[in-house]
This record gives C-alpha cells, sequence and structure tokens, in this order.
C-alpha cells in the first residue's frame, strides 16, 4: 500500500519538532523525490512513522514523499530484492548482525560522516557499536528497548534481599529465594529464545561484549575455554535450582505466572513483560528491575537492547534528503515523542530525549543512554545469523535441562560453527 504524505498532519505538530527540524534545515534545500519503504505495519507504530513522515514534509515543502508500507513478514521477504532492484532512498531494518548481509552485499550506504557530527556522536553513543561493522556505520537507529532483572520486591524485602551488585551477591540472593521453597528465576523455553537471553547476559558479564560478537560472528570456537566458562557459570544456576521445573514446556507468556502468584522472585526478560505482570495484577511497589550484576569485574557492563533502525540504501536516488531524514529522526525532540506511550512507547536512542514518566521506561534509559554500557547487543537470534542462532538455542534449552550434557553440546556447536560459517 502506497500513501504520499505532503502537508497532513498526522497527529505530531511542527512546533512540537521545530528545533529537531532544524539539523536538516542547516543541510539547505531539499528538493527531489523521497522515497521511505517501512516494515511498521502495525497500526500504532504505523501511525506513528506517517505523523513522523508528515512533520518532515512540513519542514521540507519543496520535497515530494512517498511512504510504502510494507507487512513486517513480507518486508523480510522483499528487502533484498527492492535493495537490488528498485531501492527506495530510505528504509527500515535492524542493527547489526540482521544488517550485515546488506552491508556485506554493498546494498547499504556508509553513513559514517552523519555519526561524526556532534549531534548524533555524542547522543547516541551508546548504540553506535550495533550500528558498526568494519569499522564504519551503516544507518541509524531510532528506537530501542531493555533488558534486565524483573523481580518481587516484595519477596525481596520479606527474605532481607537487596539487588545485587556483583555475582557472589546474585548467588546468595539465589540461594536464600531457593531456600525458601521459591526459584529464583521463571523462564519459558519453549520457544528457544528466552535461553538465549540467558546466554547473552552470562557470556558477556563473563567474556565482554567483544568476545560475544565475535563468538556470534564465527571466529571464535565453541569450546575455548572462555565460553566453557560461561556455561560453568550457568551451571552454578542450574545445580542450585534456581530456573522453575519443566521450562521447556512454557512460552514466556506462560512462565509468567509463576512469577505473579510468588513461585518464582524474577524474570531475565525485555520491558514488553511490565504490561502482562501488570494486567495480571502486580502493582508497581511489587515490581522492581534491576540491571544484570558484574561477573567479571575486568569488562564493562553491556546490555541486549534489540534495535529498530534507518539504513539508506547505497543506490538511493535523493541521498542529501535520505540524510537530512536520518538526522531528523534522531534528534531529542523527535525522539521524545515517537517513543511515547501514546506512539511507540518504548526508549528514545537519543540521550538528551525525554521518557514518559514510567519508572522501568526510566531506568531502562537511564542505563542504557549513559555511556557506561560496554555495548549494546541486539539479542542471540538477531547477532548470530539465522541457522547458528537456532542450533545454538537448541543446544542452550538442553543444557538448561540436561547440563551434564556440555561437553557433547559444545562439540556439536563448535561442528556447526566449521559448517556454517564456511
Amino acid at each position: 500500500m502506497k500513501l504520499t504524505l505532503k502537508s497532513a498532519m498526522l497527529g505530531l505538530t511542527v512546533a512540537t519538532l521545530a528545533a529537531s527540524s532544524a539539523l536538516a534545515d542547516n543541510h539547505g534545500k531539499l528538493t527531489g523525490d523521497l522515497k521511505i519503504f517501512l516494515d511498521t505495519s502495525n497500526p500504532a507504530p504505523r501511525a506513528t512513522m506517517e505523523a513522523m513522515i508528515a512533520d518532515f514534509q512540513a519542514k521540507h515543502p519543496d520535497l515530494n514523499i512517498e511512504t510504502t508500507v510494507i507487512d513486517r513478514e513480507e518486508y523480510k521477504t522483499q528487502i533484498r530484492n527492492f535493495l537490488t532492484a528498485n531501492p527506495p532512498d530510505v528504509a527500515t531494518w535492524y542493527a547489526a548482525n540482521r544488517m550485515k548481509p546488506y552491508v556485506d552485499a554493498g546494498l547499504f550506504e556508509d553513513v559514517s560522516d552523519l555519526w561524526m557530527e556532534p549531534e548524533i556522536a555524542e547522543n547516541l553513543a551508546s548504540t553506535k557499536g550495533a550500528m558498526t561493522i568494519d569499522g564504519k556505520q551503516w544507518g541509524v537507529p531510532y528506537t530501542y528497548y531493555q533488558w534486565g532483572v524483573y523481580y518481587r520486591k516484595d519477596i525481596y524485602e520479606e527474605l532481607g534481599l537487596s539487588e545485587p551488585a556483583d555475582w557472589e551477591a546474585f548467588k546468595a540472593n539465589c540461594q536464600a529465594i531457593v531456600d525458601s521453597g521459591r526459584a529464583c528465576f521463571t523462564i519459558g523455553t519453549k520457544f528457544l529464545w528466552t535461553a538465549g537471553g540467558w546466554f547473552d547476559y552470562l557470556n558477556m558479564r563473563t567474556n565482554g561484549f567483544d568476545f560475544h560478537m565475535s563468538l556470534a560472528a564465527g571466529e571464535v570456537s565453541w569450546e575455548d575455554d572462555r565460553v566453557k566458562q560461561t556455561f560453568a557459570n550457568w551451571r552454578e544456576l542450574i545445580d542450585m535450582g534456581a530456573f522453575i521445573d519443566n521450562h521447556q514446556t512454557y512460552s514466556w507468556q506462560e512462565a509468567l505466572p509463576f512469577m505473579v502468584n510468588g513461585d518464582a522472585a524474577g524474570y531475565l526478560m525485555g520491558n514488553f513483560a511490565v504490561a502482562p505482570l501488570r494486567d495480571a495484577g502486580l502493582t508497581d511497589d511489587q515490581l522492581d528491575f534491576y540491571q544484570f550484576p558484574a561477573i567479571n569485574a575486568d569488562v564493562e557492563l553491556a546490555e541486549d537492547a534489540p534495535t529498530d533502525t534507518f539504513h539508506i540504501p547505497a543506490n538511493a536516488a535523493n541521498k542529501d534528503a535520505a540524510r537530512a531524514f536520518l538526522r531528523f529522526v534522531v534528534s531529542a525532540d523527535v525522539q521524545t515523542v515517537i517513543n511515547n506511550g501514546q506512539n511507540l512507547g518504548q526508549l528514545p536512542v537519543n540521550a538528551k530525549a525525554s521518557v514518559d514518566d514510567d519508572k522501568f521506561l526510566n531506568e531502562g534509559f537511564a542505563m542504557l543512554s549513559s555511556n557506561s554500557p560496554g555495548g549494546v547487543a541486539q539479542f542471540w537470534d538477531r547477532d548470530a545469523p539465522a541457522e547458528m542462532a537456532k542450533v545454538s538455542m537448541e543446544g542452550f534449552q538442553e543444557f538448561m535441562v540436561k547440563p551434564d550434557n556440555a561437553d557433547r553440546i559444545l562439540a556439536k556447536l563448535e561442528r556447526a560453527r566449521k559448517r556454517i560459517y564456511k
């Protein structure tokens, strides 16, 4: 479905975004056609993107903007074809390994020049790594959300526990929770990716972001001692009974009642879990959040924060206007508006943006917007190639059920690595 947006205002106001538009204005008068392809086909994100584009159009009346909205699943199958045959000037996609095939194929424009501009370099610093391949940046982020440990504050208070600052405190808390007759964590691994979240955090905390990315890129053996240490750390939790029983039979949603009912004290999950936990009756007095603590004091704390992005196709016809649009998208005022609760309801990527008055969004924004994160990962099934992600997450689930199989699992993943990355 195609929409031509000229001067209609679709919910946002020019006044709200006037300051952020100035950056684009400073780069000269924009003319010609600007073709934008979006995969934001669900109603709320679609309306948000269309409104944002309408505001950009209003600031550049000599620019003719044509927006094409494609169903998200169809977009995934069409992107290589349209980038190759008839590219738009701007296209939505995802960060890190998900953009790598199109970078390697020469289908995305190098926009490192934008990342040298102070407004972007300073305010988007925490997401630069996710947009970087071969030392260059290939797009800009427009929204992300945090992962971390959501926990029952009332249970912690009952047991005299506080948020753990390091691995020893994390395990001590867990032991106290197990001793009280509860599981430390609920989890549903039926659809595998939740185990991927645990692997991400344990591996990044044990070995650091760069090692984690090298493993995702196939550059490190799964039988490396450093990977084995990640699994040894994981096994400490498994052996003490940290996780609910039979988690391989539950989806992530089906694992929520264990936390709601107080049978488990925490959940390592993305911020999207907050709404169903609230809907199930947990109040903000009962529910809280903390950053996954350090394991190895020598590595910085990297985070999982899946990131949606805008890119300029390498063969775009109007790259000047496309660059101006990317500047507009990441500016603080635009970021504040498009990510608020009435629109995307996620986190702005610009550190100077404002966040809705929600304690979990505010904690996540503070965690991710500081320059302290030692990298922003995109989640294992985005950072690793699809085939490697599948076989490895099957291994993660098996390990959580049968930890004695660790050596056999790692040997299997190493064979897969040699085959898949070859």
